[in-house]
């Protein structure tokens, strides 16, 4: 746990551990902050930790579930990910006899001996690792020469290479003989390994000593596993990219599911849709110029049922060249969908610009971002760009999502250009059906007391006392401005001259609060009771 501390904790000098008698001097000193005031109980530790060694397949847990559980449990704790490591693999030894378990600790001491980066060790490791020699499999699927991929190791590849290590291996996807195999590693191979981590010189070397450069994918099968193109294009490695395009990867290949279940709902996640993505514009714009892979003269099913339509309708011209690019078009398609939907604007639109047709969604989505983004122009060609959306894309989504939205551009916006475009789709989203008449709604007009008529005694009919001062009005005025006063003159004789006595309000408060707007004073300062009144003197 010494390794798990937050930033601003401090050790002791001496580096030794805190006693607890010193430990509970500290709790007590107010200058010093306690960096955690309430620790998880003991069995969420052993909960989380048993997780933590459940998902590496593993039959006991380490220190490194114990940081991983802290990272989780403890607040402003962090740590680096897991590594892959030989010593992370546990035998069963109270289910293996004698002579099983001195084999098995035999071939966990070789696997250590060659992840200690000795390459003058690798020969008497050989020795201890089995029958199978320098393939020998850990418990994790993986060969000596994938673990000397993870840490880059490129002496001890090249040693392997020379003892006769094969390239082409793949990760076992059987979990019965290799417990503690990854789900996520499995069928890759070292070059997979070695392009995760972003060992170009690995790389390099793999390549030129043979490896395959797809890595598990066979020719007209399906890839159950990410290619190392897929990988490197989406963690942006614009030279590893290039260097596996030169040696002939094709960005094209995605990533089957054996269930049938794939988190991808346009399709297989190739190297375009991953880059697409995650934002890397330079290395989907790399891939783009990748020269297309010429194909056998032999149709498939999907092409003989294709034959004699017109795919200049459905397809843009560029992209309509060959029978291959009917797979990069679908392809492409995906990739605007993943980078509409990650909020990566300026990849949507260059793939528009390649003549990828829009879609409702993807349209939606990229006018959302940039009108985020409070970006004009954007916005402009965009909204030029609806009528080029075919009419079969208009669903539910355009007027849920659609039409809020551009109501909303329209309200904020303050250029006449974009007003006149989204008035151009609106026009089109209406139809050709004449507007019907709008009739207009009147409002009630309010009466309003003219100043004349105020504290005029010449034009007057009614007289208030306010704190033993006369302030003069008018009947009908007071009618129409309150629903009290009309219910307070109602209830009085109809004599040419009416007194009443207001009690409830300041002279200065009533003498100036008529000039503005009567009828909130009065409902303002008078009380629902009843108003005090008196007959005229």
């Amino acid at each position: 746990m010494r390794k798990l501390r937050p930033k601003d904790s401090r050790e002791p000098a001496s580096g030794s551990p805190v006693r607890s008698g010193c430990l509970q001097r500290l709790s007590h000193d107010s200058r010093i902050q306690r960096p955690f005031l309430v620790l998880p109980p003991l069995m969420e530790w052993i909960r989380v930790a048993v997780a933590h060694a459940g998902h590496r397949r593993s039959f006991s847990m380490d220190s490194d579930d114990v940081r991983q559980a802290a990272r989780l449990l403890l607040p402003g704790v962090d740590c680096e990910p897991r590594q892959l490591r030989a010593d992370d693999c546990f035998c069963a030894s109270r289910k293996l006899d004698a002579v099983a378990i001195e084999a098995k600790f035999k071939q966990d001491l070789g696997f250590r001996m060659l992840n200690c980066g000795r390459t003058d060790l690798v020969k008497q490791a050989v020795s201890l690792l089995g029958p199978d020699g320098i393939n020998t499999m850990s418990e994790q699927g993986m060969t000596p020469l994938m673990y000397a991929c993870v840490r880059g190791d490129e002496a001890m590849v090249q040693m392997l290479l020379d003892a006769g290590a094969d390239l082409n291996v793949e990760v076992v996807s059987t979990p019965h003989k290799y417990p503690s195999v990854h789900p996520e590693t499995r069928h890759w191979t070292a070059l997979t390994f070695a392009v995760l981590h972003g060992h170009i010189p690995v790389v390099q070397l793999l390549l030129d000593a043979g490896a395959k450069v797809e890595g598990s994918v066979e020719h007209g099968e399906e890839n159950y596993s990410e290619t190392p193109l897929q990988l490197a294009a989406a963690v942006g490695n614009f030279e590893l990219v290039s260097l596996l395009l030169e040696r002939g990867a094709d960005p094209l290949i995605g990533t089957m599911y054996r269930n049938g279940i794939s988190t991808t709902p346009q399709g297989d996640m190739n190297s375009f849709s991953q880059a697409a993505a995650h934002g890397h514009r330079n290395v989907f714009r790399k891939l783009l110029a990748q020269p297309e892979k010429e194909k056998s003269d032999i149709l498939s099913l999907e092409e003989i049922l294709a034959e004699g339509t017109d795919l200049a309708e459905t397809a843009p011209p560029p992209l309509c060249a060959s029978r291959n690019s009917k797979a990069k078009l679908r392809a492409l398609r995906e990739a605007m969908y993943h980078s509409a939907e990650h909020g990566y604007v300026d990849v949507t639109i260059d793939i528009r610009s390649i003549g990828v047709p829009w879609t409702l969604h993807t349209w939606l989505e990229s006018l959302r971002i940039a009108f985020q983004q409070h970006r004009r122009p954007l916005i402009q060609c965009l909204l030029k760009e609806f009528k080029t959306i075919q009419e079969e894309e208009y669903t539910e989504e355009l007027i849920t999502q659609g039409l809020p939205l551009m109501f909303e551009i329209l309200k904020a916006s303050k250029n006449e250009v974009i007003s006149q475009q989204l008035c151009v789709i609106f026009t089109h989203c209406y139809g050709p059906y004449p507007i019907p008449k709008l009739t207009e709604i009147k409002r009630k007009q309010t009466s309003r007391l003219d100043p004349h008529f105020l504290n005029n005694k010449e034009m007057s009919d009614v007289t208030f006392l306010v704190e033993g001062r006369p302030f003069y009005a008018h009947k009908v005025l007071l009618f129409t401005a309150s629903p009290r006063f009309k219910a307070l003159l109602s209830s009085k004789p109809t004599n040419d001259s009416t007194c009443i006595e207001i009690g409830y309000v300041k002279y200065p408060i009533f003498q100036v609060s008529p000039g503005g707007n009567f009828k909130v004073s009065i409902n303002a300062h008078f009380p629902p009771s009843p108003q005090k009144s008196e007959s005229p003197s």
